[in-house]
């Protein structure tokens, strides 16, 4: 019988081994079913009004689901998450779907913001001489390169026949830019809400022109291509919440600068301005809106903002 122990042992271990080795591969080889949903947001924006409202994850609770909500910095981070697979879902501007397709990110578009393109702008400081886009020649514009800022000012520039040759670009994020801004190291900043309006209410700042007519500067709900395709459902209702949220948003502006204004620190003045000049909505990918962000990737591959050559249809859901 003693001969017999080492072998009872033996596959005893073996059982235990090939019974680990059967759970890791549940746990990694697919997230089919995984009941946790991960969604990425920035402070204030519609993925974090949506969180806010609650509704979310009543929905996909109901549906077996439940919502683990990160909160990113920035759009980059936010798709450095997505391409690691920490997240399934997440807001981003309209640049950073662009840059991700073009370093080779597997990811689709689930929803399209209305325009923001009123809070955004290029400012001046209020006693500046600059009363035009054609007085910027040879001046010292700040913005983020590979922004939606950065689109605009090219963008600004070429209505009035000039290019980023014409201008000093200072390439720098919106709090660098900002401190630049009001310390008269730059002669004028491109950026968006809430910092167009806090600039504007805090500092006096003047908008040499926003970006009505100039670009779309929209929000953007992406997800993980393998997820999304896998998940129809709830890719649905990610959507259809944020699309209500918006709705909200909309139809209590005082609620929503209060909330806001805690969320991100900032005065109530400067929030409701940020909210006043700007009507919130999402909705399905159209063609109209499949054809501003190719206008934006082409643009920025010109620049050699971009990598490669990017074609946006391979990142619509299927």
């Amino acid at each position: 019988m003693k001969r017999k122990r080492p072998l009872v042992l033996l596959l005893a271990f073996l059982l235990v081994a090939v019974s680990a080795l059967a759970g890791c591969g549940s746990d990694s080889s697919s997230s089919s079913n995984r009941k946790t949903i991960r969604i990425g947001y920035q402070k204030g924006d519609p993925l974090h009004i949506t969180k806010s409202l609650g509704e979310l994850d009543k929905r996909l609770k109901e549906m077996g689901y439940k919502v683990e909500w990160k909160q990113f910095q920035d759009g980059s981070a936010l798709i450095e998450a997505l391409n690691a697979g920490s997240i399934d879902y997440g807001r981003t501007g309209d640049i950073p779907p662009i840059t991700a397709q073009a370093s080779g990110s597997k990811i689709v578009y689930v929803g399209a913001g209305h325009s923001k393109a009123k809070g955004s702008g290029i400012l001046v400081p209020k006693n500046s001489s600059i009363k035009s886009i054609s007085d910027l020649k040879g001046k010292k514009v700040a913005f983020s390169k590979g922004s939606s800022s950065h689109y605009l000012v090219v963008k600004a520039l070429q209505k009035a026949g000039l290019s980023l040759k014409d201008i000093t670009p200072v390439y720098l994020d919106p709090s660098e830019a900002r401190i630049a801004f009001e310390k008269g190291n730059v002669d004028a900043w491109a950026v968006w809400d809430p910092y167009t309006a806090s600039a504007q209410v805090n500092a006096g700042a003047k908008m040499l022109v926003s970006g009505e007519g100039l670009t779309t500067d929209r929000d953007f709900i992406i997800a993980s291509k393998s997820y999304a395709e896998s998940h129809k459902k709830v890719t649905d209702a990610v959507l259809e919440e944020t699309e209500k949220a918006m709705e909200w948003a909309n139809n209590h502006h005082s609620e929503l600068v209060n909330k806001l204004a805690g969320e991100l620190k900032m005065d109530k003045k400067t929030v409701q301005t940020a909210v006043e000049r700007r009507v919130y909505g999402f909705s399905k990918i159209s063609d109209t809106i499949l054809k501003e962000q190719q206008s934006i990737a082409d643009l920025f591959y010109e620049l050699k903002v971009v990598p490669k050559k990017v074609n946006v249809q391979d990142a619509v859901l299927k």
